[in-house]
């Protein structure tokens, strides 16, 4: 059995690209005919608008700026009136539960003194009054630190 192989030219190839593109060109502009002619008006193809692909790519969204874990915890600590201890920048302690919140600012009740607006920018840090270690443990765990034996330097 003697088989040929059909080897398309160059001609061929470029012929059927320009039957395409005439095809498109009446099909795309009706009124092409208008002009006095069957040619468009530019010696150019037209450029057709890009398709949308049936594949669509995510994109990886950027995490939010914001997670409202503070505003969440807040909110826990206020309808729970779980009392709270704020240490200041300065290392005083003020220990109340949260009334209220905003953008800026912490409002603590105290029962033994008077209520106090406190700005975020003054905390260095808060935490609930029932973790603070005793004062005599804190002294036992200061000393027991002095005590223990640095790294020797080689």
């Amino acid at each position: 059995m003697n088989r040929k192989l059909i080897r398309t030219t160059l001609a061929d190839v470029k012929a059927r690209r320009e039957a395409t593109h005439q095809r498109d060109r009446t099909n795309d502009r009706p009124n092409e005919r208008s002009n006095g002619g069957g040619a468009p008006r530019s010696g150019l193809p037209q450029q057709r608008p890009p398709q949308p692909s049936s594949i669509q790519v995510r994109k990886r969204q950027p995490p939010p700026a914001e997670t409202h874990a503070e505003i969440y915890y807040y909110k826990k600590q206020i309808d729970a009136h779980t009392p709270m201890v704020l240490v200041l920048q300065d290392g005083e302690e003020i220990e109340g539960t949260i009334e209220w919140y905003d953008r800026g600012a912490l409002k603590i009740n105290r029962r033994s003194a008077p209520n106090l607006l406190v700005l975020k920018r003054n905390i260095k840090y808060i935490f609930k009054a029932e973790d603070r270690v005793p004062q005599g443990a804190r002294i036992e765990a200061a000393e027991a630190a002095e005590e223990m034996p640095h790294a020797i330097e080689s």
